[in-house]
C-alpha cells in the first residue's frame, strides 16, 4: 500500500452557534486504506462526513484530496474529483430496476435525454457493478421488492458507479476475478452496516474490503463493532467533536479512555470480530 497520505484533514472544526460539533480533528488516510470512525452518538462524526463530502461548510480548517482543497467545491465537483459518499439510510430510487439505478449514475456516460431508453445506458458496465455488489441475481428486481440489505449494497454500488472507474472484468460473485482501473478514489460510507442483520453486516463488510482492496480509498461510521474490528485497516475515535485516539484496531481497543467512555471495560475483542473478518486481525498479530 503506498504511504502517500490521499485525504488530509487539518483542524477541521464545525460549530453550530455554540454547539462544538467538531473541534479541531485532524487525520490522515492513505491511498487504498480502509478506516473506520467511531464514537458515541453526538461525538461528530456524520457533521464530519457532512464536511467532507460538502453537504456542511466548516467553520475552520482544511480537507484535502490528492492535495487538492476542497473547500468552497460542491458534492457535484467532489464527485468529479473522484470524492462519493453513501448514507445512514439507503438513498436509491425505489420504482426503478438495481440495473436502471446504477445506470442512472454512470460516470462518464452521455446525458440521458428525453428520448433515450435508460436500460441501454452502458447495460455491460451497470451489470458489472451489480455481479460486485452481489446483486446480479436482482437485477432486474424493482429496487422496492429488495430487503433492506439489497438496498445498502446498490447504494454502494451507485456510489462505485459516480467514480472513476473503468470495469475490466467480471466479479467474484460470478465465478471470476474482478480488477477495477480507477482513477484517485474516496468513499466515504455513512454507517454502511446500520440496519443489517449480522449475516448481511458481514457480506456488506467483505464488500468494503474488496473495494479498499481494489485502490480505492474508504473512511467509514460505524456503530456495529463487529463491523469495525476485522474489518478496518485503522481505527479513529471521536468524542465531543475531538479526535481522542488513532490506531490498529486492537490498539484502539485496549485504550482506556476508549473502553472507559464508549467501549465498555468489559469489551472483548474478539467477541466482536465476525468469522469472515477475523483472518485479517489474525494476520496482523
Amino acid at each position: 500500500m503506498s504511504a502517500e497520505q490521499a485525504l488530509q484533514v487539518k483542524g477541521l472544526a464545525k460549530h453550530f452557534g455554540g454547539v462544538r460539533a467538531l473541534d479541531g480533528v485532524d487525520f490522515a488516510v492513505p491511498v487504498g486504506q480502509c478506516v473506520a470512525l467511531i464514537g458515541p452518538n453526538g461525538a461528530g462524526k456524520s457533521t464530519c462526513f457532512a464536511c467532507l463530502a460538502g453537504q456542511h461548510v466548516p467553520t475552520a480548517g482544511e480537507v484535502l484530496w490528492q492535495g487538492q482543497s476542497l473547500l468552497g467545491k460542491p458534492p457535484a465537483e467532489r464527485l468529479g474529483l473522484g470524492v462519493a459518499r453513501t448514507f445512514q439510510v439507503a438513498q436509491t430510487f425505489e420504482a426503478l430496476t438495481v440495473l436502471q439505478n446504477i445506470q442512472l449514475v454512470l460516470r462518464s456516460a452521455a446525458p440521458l435525454a428525453w428520448w433515450d431508453r435508460l436500460d441501454r445506458r452502458q447495460a455491460e458496465r451497470a451489470m458489472l457493478l451489480a455481479t460486485q455488489a452481489g446483486l446480479q441475481s436482482q437485477s432486474h428486481a424493482t429496487v422496492a421488492d429488495l430487503p433492506y440489505g439489497a438496498k445498502k449494497r446498490l447504494e454502494l454500488a451507485m456510489a462505485l458507479a459516480g467514480l472513476p472507474q473503468a470495469v475490466s472484468a467480471v466479479g467474484a460473485a460470478a465465478g471470476a476475478d474482478l480488477s477495477l482501473d480507477r482513477g484517485p478514489s474516496l468513499l466515504l460510507l455513512d454507517e454502511p452496516a446500520a440496519g443489517l442483520a449480522l449475516a448481511e453486516r458481514a457480506d456488506m463488510m467483505a464488500l468494503v474490503r474488496q473495494v479498499a482492496a481494489q485502490g480505492v480509498t474508504v473512511l467509514y461510521t460505524e456503530h456495529n463493532m463487529d463491523a469495525v474490528f476485522g474489518v478496518a485497516d485503522r481505527v479513529l475515535v471521536l468524542m465531543q467533536g475531538r479526535l481522542v485516539a488513532d490506531g490498529l484496531p486492537e490498539v484502539v481497543a485496549q485504550d482506556p479512555q476508549v473502553r472507559e467512555r464508549y467501549l465498555g471495560m468489559d469489551f472483548d475483542l474478539n467477541a466482536n470480530v465476525n468469522a469472515d473478518a477475523k483472518g485479517l486481525l489474525d494476520a496482523r498479530g
